[in-house]
């Protein structure tokens, strides 16, 4: 017996010292920039297949409730086909260009990002109906793992990436992401200190002379949704300043105006922004939480995006993407507004409700404004078009006609895919007073994929952009309704 117990406090004491020796992983640094002559531009062209269209999609934040409501947004682009005029059929997810995602939408983006069709077969299984966050728990709990959880810059989140590796991505890294040859892929996190938004592309790692390539998928997603408190935050290495890093030239084309050139105020401000990442020497380390805090939406890079494509039109410099005609954004917006009766109580709500809202209200406002902003453009965008086409404009009216003259040609559709947009007032309350957590029921999930779906077929603005494309939709599964609508029902 005595031996017994020396046996099992010695198998013990191997199993601690072994989690004590848990280490962080050090993303690799880059020995030499090497510049890529394109721009951010180039990557969209790769694959595309509808030169005339850009289709990007935004996921939200929300836990598992916006992990399923994204996908379910995949599932019905999967089954719509776009019927153009000579009666061409194209399914609405092939004309996907990028894809971002910010917190529980970052594990749908990086996900169908990595698997593109496959993932139709491992997701609702695999993750989208798994206790993620019991399991979690379960290992937060385990006292094997406490060694490791205390040791030095490791903490929760890896312990949560490590599952995510398990259960989804496989191992996978950036390089793997790259070789799927899928759409571009941006998910982005929160840098605690400064409350900047670290995106999950080269452009980003290149100013903190850090390679991506090597950087797993499911540091990424846990960096993306590591809510502050409940799970801790990535740490990352900050190399900037030692590898040769210069700008790209397309960014001081597009910010090297005058000042009443107001779109490219956004992008010195990004700019100023990742100039703060490139200091090794004052910032050796980056700490991630979660995207939310400064991209709830998934919208800042579509902004910055879009606005350097005008900013370089009106700079009278070219971009592959001239020739888009139309630039149909998705967004795919899970934030949830719970019902509550405070304002019929004379007491105030307790402490951690408070807290609680306190910190959801800003983002859920701040998110509304990023849609106006996108359409704020696009009505500049037209309002540029009307005066261009209004006036016989010639090389000697001036530098302002010249902007004119060079303002984009495209017209830009934005298709509000949100619980909001839901006609049914008692589907839209249940859906609404869904949890923000790695775990629903089943049900639940089927609903938020059915929504998903039914919100798209009557998107208004998806009418209006097929109307004037001279489309039409034809829904696959009109006939045969799937196992998430019929619970819908």
């Amino acid at each position: 017996m005595r031996s017994s117990r020396i046996s099992l406090a010695f198998v013990v004491a191997s199993l601690v010292l072994l989690g004590a020796c848990a280490t962080r992983p050090v993303n690799p640094p880059i020995v030499q920039y090497a510049p890529n002559h394109g721009n951010e531009f180039e990557r969209l062209e790769h694959g595309r297949r509808n030169l005339q269209d850009l289709v990007i999609l935004a996921f939200s934040g929300g836990g598992t409730r916006a992990a399923a409501f994204s996908y379910g947004v995949l599932e019905a682009l999967r089954r719509i086909e776009i019927v153009s005029k000579s009666g061409d059929k194209t399914r609405l997810l092939d004309e996907v260009n990028v894809i971002s995602g910010v917190s529980g939408g970052s594990f749908t983006a990086l996900a169908y990002g990595l698997y593109g069709e496959k993932l139709f077969d491992i997701y609702e299984k695999g993750f989208l109906k798994r206790n993620i966050q019991g399991e979690l728990i379960a290992r937060i709990l385990n006292p094997l793992n406490w060694p490791a959880l205390s040791s030095k810059g490791w903490g929760r989140s890896e312990l949560a990436a490590q599952l995510y590796d398990e259960i989804l991505f496989n191992g996978a890294t950036f390089e793997d992401l790259e070789r799927a040859n899928g759409p571009a892929i941006a998910v982005s996190a929160t840098e605690i200190s400064t409350g900047s938004r670290v995106v999950f592309i080269p452009l980003n790692f290149d100013v903190m002379c850090a390679e991506l390539g090597p950087f797993r998928l499911s540091r990424a997603a846990a960096a993306s949704a590591a809510v502050p408190v409940v799970l801790s935050p990535i740490t990352i290495n900050n190399y900037g300043g030692t590898c040769g890093y210069h700008e790209p030239e397309w960014i001081r084309l597009s910010t090297d105006t005058d000042n009443s050139q107001r779109p490219a105020e956004r992008l010195r401000n990004r700019l100023q922004e990742l100039r703060k990442l490139g200091d090794a020497q004052r910032d050796p380390y980056f700490h991630l939480v979660d995207g939310a805090f400064s991209d709830n939406l998934g919208l800042r890079g579509v902004l910055d995006f879009m606005e350097a494509f005008e900013a370089l039109r009106a700079a009278g410099q070219p971009t592959p993407l001239d020739h888009v005609h139309r630039i149909i954004i998705f967004v795919v917006n899970s934030v949830s507004s719970p019902s509550n009766k405070w304002s019929m109580s004379e007491n105030p709500p307790g402490i951690l409700a408070t807290l609680t809202t306190a910190a959801g209200v800003p983002i859920n406002r701040y998110s509304s404004e990023s849609v106006e902003l996108l359409k704020d453009i696009n009505a500049r965008w037209k309002t540029m078009r009307e005066f261009r086409d209004a006036f016989a404009l010639t090389n000697g009216k001036g530098r302002r006609m010249a902007r004119l003259a060079n303002s984009p040609n495209a017209n830009m559709y934005v298709i509000d895919v949100s619980f909001e947009a839901l006609k049914d007032e008692t589907e839209r309350h249940y859906l609404n007073n869904l949890p923000t957590s790695l775990v629903l029921p089943d049900e639940a999930v089927d609903r938020l994929r059915a929504a998903a779906g039914k919100i798209i077929l009557d998107s208004p603005d998806l009418q209006q952009m097929l109307k004037d494309a001279g489309a039409h939709l034809v829904d696959q599964s009109a006939n045969t309704p799937s196992a998430a609508e019929s619970a819908a029902k």
